[in-house]
């Protein structure tokens, strides 16, 4: 599973990565991670608001920071 956090680098970005990377492991899935810091990527994206992740390309969350369990909800 790929997993892509697009955003600043701010403190609510590093949260959602946290977050997903603790969803991952609760899974029990192997994942890979990315970070899109750059402006243009993140619109390329299509991203409009941030901090966002993705899962395997597909928008999960944008906007807001997801807690663990709303993510592993999303990623099962």
């Amino acid at each position: 599973m790929k997993l892509t956090i697009y955003g600043s680098g701010c403190a609510k970005c590093n949260q959602l990565t946290a977050n997903a990377e603790q969803a991952a492991n609760a899974l029990g899935v192997s994942y890979e991670l990315e970070k899109i810091t750059d402006m243009n990527g993140i619109i390329d994206a299509g991203v409009m608001r941030t901090p966002a992740l993705a899962l395997d390309d597909e928008i999960l969350v944008e906007g807001k920071v997801a807690s663990a369990d709303e993510l592993k909800a999303l990623m099962a």
